[in-house]
C-alpha cells in the first residue's frame, strides 16, 4: 500500500485518539467515545435531517448497510438536529443505524467541522459534510473532509476493506 498523506479536520488528524464525547442517540441511548471501542465506526457528520444532500447520503449508507457487516463496521450519523428530528428522519427513510444529536455542536467542534458557510450571500455556522473512520482501538483511521455525496459510500467501503486487509497482515 502506498504511503498516504495524513488528512486532518480542525486540530485532529489521522492517527489521533478519538476525542471524548457523550451524545444522545435516536434510540434513547447515550453514545460515548468509550462505547465505540472494539469495532470500526463510520462517523458521518451531515448538516441537517431531511434535506436533499443529507437524505441522499443517509439513504446511500442505508442501502450499503448490509455490506458494512462484512467489514465489522458500524455506521453512526451525527448532526446538530434534535433527537425528535432524528426519529422522524430515521422512520421516514427506514435508516438502520444510529443518529446522534449534537445540538450544541460539541463533537462537530472537536473535529473542526462546525464552520462558517455561505448560501445565497448569507453567512451562517453549520456542519461541513465530513466522514471519519474510527478504528477498533479508538483512533482516527481516515478522514474524508468536504464530502461529495456521489460515490462517497463506496469510497468508505473500499477504505474499510483496505484497513481490514492491512490489520490482518500485521
Amino acid at each position: 500500500m502506498a504511503p498516504r498523506k495524513s488528512k486532518k479536520t480542525g486540530g485532529l488528524k489521522e492517527g489521533d485518539k478519538l476525542p471524548r464525547f457523550s451524545l444522545p442517540a435516536d434510540d434513547g441511548s447515550v453514545v460515548t467515545s468509550d462505547s465505540l471501542q472494539g469495532r470500526n465506526t463510520v462517523l458521518y457528520f451531515y448538516p441537517k435531517d431531511d434535506t436533499s444532500g443529507c437524505t441522499k447520503e443517509a439513504c446511500d449508507f442505508r442501502d450499503a448497510f448490509p455490506r458494512f457487516s462484512q467489514t465489522d463496521a458500524r455506521i453512526i450519523g451525527v448532526s446538530p438536529d434534535s433527537v425528535a428530528s432524528h426519529l422522524k428522519f430515521k422512520a421516514k427513510y427506514d435508516l438502520p443505524f444510529q443518529l446522534l444529536a449534537d445540538e450544541k455542536h460539541s463533537l462537530a467542534d472537536s473535529f473542526g467541522v462546525w464552520k462558517e458557510k455561505s448560501m445565497y450571500g448569507r453567512k451562517f455556522m453549520g456542519v461541513e459534510r465530513t466522514t471519519v473512520i474510527i478504528d477498533a482501538d479508538g483512533r482516527i483511521a481516515r478522514i474524508f473532509p468536504k464530502v461529495s455525496v456521489a460515490g462517497h459510500v463506496a469510497e468508505v467501503e473500499d477504505t474499510l476493506r483496505e484497513l481490514s486487509r492491512s490489520r490482518a497482515t500485521r
